[in-house]
């Protein structure tokens, strides 16, 4: 359960000052800024991970969800699969798991 807040902390910025706010929160795709401020104030960074595999993970990902999604009306309407599609689906996922597996990799590096 999370804690209630309670206490505020009220400080004033310039227009320049709250323009450039806004400027690293849009770069960091963050839209709270009391969310933002606090956890630059606590931590004092925020780690923005831009990893190309995740992009590509997600891409297979959502191309084998479709045809999962296929396969699955065309069982239900009493059509047939083919066994290439379900192969084509397996290597999708292969590819996944190796995608997954170099993006594990390169997490584990970070201090």
């Amino acid at each position: 359960m999370a804690k209630e807040k309670t206490n505020g902390i009220y400080f004033k910025v310039t227009d320049e000052e709250r323009s450039l706010i806004e400027q690293r929160m849009a770069l960091m795709g963050v839209r709270n800024m009391s969310a933002y401020i606090r956890k630059m104030c606590i931590d004092g960074y925020i780690v923005q991970l831009q990893i190309k595999e995740l992009d590509e993970c997600a891409k297979l990902l959502r191309y084998t969800s479709n045809n999962v999604n296929q396969i699955a009306r065309r069982i239900n309407s009493g059509d047939a699969v083919y066994p290439d599609e379900a192969d084509e689906i397996t290597a999708k996922l292969g590819a996944v798991e190796g995608l997954f597996g170099s993006i594990l990799e390169q997490l584990s590096k970070i201090k």
